[in-house]
């Protein structure tokens, strides 16, 4: 391994996996839109989540299925009908993202009150 791959001092491997897993573009968005809406089809998830490319979606999808922390539940219809849910894995961080979701109103609202703005997203 080289240097600059080398784990941080006192960093305990499954930590380091895990956030390396939700560290990635859009996986966290996707987790938190299941945490709240519950489980969704694949439509309704592209469409809650502003800016996701399908291939990306289906992408994250898959790891995260691979991983456990969500569960994919194929209904063999014309058309097929694909759900997407959390696994009880993923069920116990859900309060993790209660709090991010908490912070991120609290934070938002004092923004607005301190008369700060946030920058909009570059398209």
């Amino acid at each position: 391994m080289r240097r600059s791959q080398e784990l941080p001092p006192r960093c305990p491997r499954p930590t380091h996996e895990l956030l390396q897993l939700l560290t990635r573009p859009w996986t966290m968005h996707i987790l938190w839109v299941l945490s709240t809406s519950g489980p969704t089809r694949f439509g309704a998830l592209r469409r809650q989540i502003d800016g996701i490319s399908s291939r990306l979606l289906t992408e994250r999808l898959r790891n995260l299925e691979e991983k456990g922390f969500i569960y994919r539940h194929y209904e063999p219809t014309i058309p097929p009908a694909v759900t997407y849910g959390l696994t009880k894995r993923m069920q116990e961080i859900s309060e993790a993202l209660d709090k991010l979701d908490e912070l991120a109103h609290k934070w938002q609202d004092e923004d607005a009150k301190a008369g700060r703005k946030r920058k909009p997203r570059a398209s």
